[in-house]
Parts: structure tokens; sequence; C-alpha cells
């Protein structure tokens, strides 16, 4: 046997003889980069404080161990830790270094538009942007053996052929650099983290690659409604191998790790009311909510006119969709 081989050998037994994930100490780093305009600004932000607030939340990861650092921090006082500038991601990576433990879980996701001309790609940031090179030696400084990355920007596939590597579950958005559309990724994997839905074997949390899974059909599926061609397809990779997949599997050659690894388990209160009739309601509101953000993050793809009709539609809905929850809620 290669020497290689055996110490891949040696990580997925020792993973698979390791306390489970959900009951490790996680540390979740959040970074929301440039928006470029109000609309995706609105989003990203709303992205962030959903995956921030679930965290600490129903998945009970202590608040000192989230990192929240924001293009406009002041906008977002009670939950943004910093300014997403390069030195404050530095700055963040080097506390969680000193804080995180060997058998501790570390996530780090990047929320924002990304670049590539072909040769080197960037998560774009107020003030210099930053490339997998600059992320590196940052993931290298980690003590943990459990490192999730997710960058759910446009552009972001190199991100996982350069950062590749053993006790790192990477996941993008894209699977090249010329998938330059903004994406819709971001939205669906993080309602997914925080979603008794993704969680398909019921053990109250849903792993990076159930998560990856729910993500992977929202987007599809988004796409399928608008009658737009599919401009993102993203890829996940825990082997190593600096290629990845779009259809991992627990059983295959990516998807192994990312099958262990979550953020938390959901603790006793449920999100979604008990109440079966009000928990459809609220599905459907959340449904129509998704499609308004994928809407609008398709905008640019779509005839002027067309995009104000479905808008203007979506938003009736949403409307109306609300006036029955009121209504009902009114009648308890």
């Amino acid at each position: 046997m290669t020497s290689a081989f055996m110490r891949m050998l040696t990580f997925f037994v020792a993973l698979a003889c390791a306390t489970p994930a959900a009951a490790q100490t996680v540390h979740l780093m959040v970074i929301v980069g440039l928006a470029g305009d109000p609309e995706h600004a609105e989003l990203f932000q709303r992205w962030a404080s959903t995956l921030v607030d679930g965290a600490t939340g129903r998945l009970g990861i202590a608040r000192d161990h989230v990192i929240y650092l924001s293009e406009q921090p002041e906008k977002d006082p009670k939950r943004a830790t910093g300014k997403s500038t390069q030195q404050e991601i530095e700055r963040a990576f080097a506390t969680i270094a000193t804080n995180a433990k060997e058998d501790d879980v570390v996530f780090v996701v990047l929320i924002g538009h990304g670049t590539s001309d072909g040769k080197v790609a960037k998560f774009n940031l107020p003030g210099p942007d930053m490339t997998p090179a600059s992320f590196e030696p940052l993931l290298k400084g980690l003590p943990s053996k459990h490192v999730v990355f997710v960058n759910t920007a446009s552009s972001s596939a190199p991100f996982l052929e350069e950062l590749s590597g053993p006790g790192r579950t990477i996941v993008t958005a894209t699977r090249t650099g010329a998938e330059r559309f903004a994406t819709l990724f971001g939205g669906y994997f993080v309602d997914a983290l925080m979603s008794d839905s993704a969680d398909a074997d019921k053990n109250r949390r849903s792993s990076v690659l159930e998560a990856f899974d729910a993500a992977k059909l929202g987007v599809a599926r988004a796409y399928e409604q608008e009658g737009i061609m599919l401009t993102e397809h993203p890829l996940l990779d825990d082997s190593g191998d600096r290629k990845g997949t779009t259809d991992p599997k627990a059983d295959g050659k990516n998807g192994r790790v990312a099958s262990i690894l979550s953020l938390g388990t959901a603790q006793s209160a449920d999100a979604m009311p008990a109440d079966p009739k009000m928990r459809a309601l609220y599905e459907e509101r959340r449904d129509l909510e998704r499609r308004v953000e994928g809407l609008k993050l398709m905008k640019s793809g779509m005839e002027p006119a067309r995009y104000a009709s479905e808008l203007e539609k979506l938003l009736t809905d949403l409307a109306l969709k609300g006036k029955q929850i009121r209504d009902l809620e009114g009648k308890k």
C-alpha cells in the first residue's frame, strides 16, 4: 500500500471511531463579502443572520464560538463581530486557531460574489479580495482535523481545487470559475442546515451532505420554475482529490466525511409551529420568500418586463399567504 493511501485510511478509521461531530465543539465563521447593490446586500445579510441565529439558537453553538464578519457591520450590530476585510478575516482565523482543539469542528462559510479571470479566482471583499492562496495558510494554521469550508459565491470552484486536502470538506456553489452569475446556492444551503426537512435520516441534525443535496435540488427547482438555464452546479470534496463531485454519496469517494459532519443537533424547541395546518402555511410562505430571493438574483438574465411581472405576482402571493397565517393565528 502507498503511504498516501495509508494516511487516508488512518484518517477514515479515526473519524469513524471518534465522538460524533454533533457532540463535539463547533466553531463557526460567517464571512459576507461585497454585495454590489442593495438587493444583494439584503439577501446576503438575511442568509448570514439566519445562519448565525440558527447556530446559536436551535443548534446550541456557544455565541463566543461564532464569528460574523460583514461588509457593513454597523447595520447588524447585535450579530456582526467585525468588518469583512482581509485583515479582520486573518485575525478571526487566528482567534479560532487559538481556541479550537484537534477534535473540534470548524465551519467557514463565505457569502457574496466571486470572480475569476481563468487563472485566479477571488472572493470579493471591501478592500483587497481574497484568493484560494490567501486562505490556504489560514486553513493550514487551524489545529482541527475537521474543517468545513463553504464558498457560496459565483466562480467559486477554483477554491475547491486549491484548498482540497485531508481533514477538509470543501463545498462550492459552482463547478467552474466560468460560472460567474450570482448564485442561489447559499440561501438554500443555509436553510437546509437549519431545517428539519433536509434531515433525511431524522437524527435531528442536517449533515453537510444532507444540506448539500437539499440545496442542489432547491437551486435546480428554482431555475426550472423560472424557465432559465441552470448556471450553477455545486461541488463537494471531502476526499482531498481536488476534483469534487456534483453527486456526493455517503458511501462514495466524496461524501463520506460530509455525511458525518454537521453544525450541531437541533434543540428541543421547534422553529416551526406544531399545528400541521399552520406548519404547512409557514413552509409555503418560506417557499415563496425563497422564490422572491431567487428571482432577484436571476434579474440580470431576464427581460425587465418579465422580471417585474413575476416579482409582482410572487409578492402578491406572499402577501396573501401572510394574511392566511395571520387569520389562522387570530382564531387560536
